[in-house]
């Protein structure tokens, strides 16, 4: 998901200014995607600069609460509308380093599968644990269990490698 598009979402149901869309963002994703306030404002001046959301006043404490436009709304709407394939998702790291040790014939890949699969189940139960103790709702609850059935896919995926690799020695 790009910063841009979750600032829009946000937006699209009221008005706020940066701090309010640097913490509703964090709940909404769980806290899985911090964000640091220099990204929003960041992010707040290009979908200004690109008409999809005006400034308002500053307020007395000199924040200034943004309120998307038309533009943003038919944006967020085409977001929204158009399927993530996976070519638009960044290259998985795991696989290159897997691809490579073995092609590189210069790793015990036997252990890099092993130290993986170690740090995987540890970042499984603490998806687990954090899943327990979530009590912001639906929006946290499902970028949870995405990440879940992520690492249980990584899991699998692990398992198929040795068993291939096996099969090949």
């Amino acid at each position: 998901m790009s910063i841009r598009h979750g600032l829009l979402a946000l937006l699209s149901t009221g008005s706020r200014h940066g701090y309010q869309l640097r913490v509703e963002f964090e709940a909404s994703t769980g806290a899985t995607w911090p964000l640091n306030i220099g990204q929003v404002y960041t992010t707040l001046s290009r979908l200004e600069r690109d008409g999809l959301v005006e400034p308002g006043e500053s307020d007395e404490q000199g924040r200034v609460a943004y309120t998307i436009t038309a533009a943003g709304r038919e944006e967020l709407a085409r977001w929204f509308g158009t399927p993530v394939v996976q070519s638009d998702r960044p290259r998985d790291e795991l696989v290159i380093k897997l691809a490579m040790a073995v092609a590189a014939g210069r790793a015990d890949v036997a252990e890099v599968i092993h130290k993986q699969r170690t740090a995987t189940m540890r970042a499984l139960q603490r998806l687990t644990t954090a899943k327990r103790a979530a009590t912001d709702g639906a929006a946290q609850r499902l970028v949870i269990d995405s990440m879940i059935f992520q690492a249980e896919a990584e899991q699998r995926w692990l398992d198929h490698c040795e068993a291939v690799l096996k099969e090949e020695s």
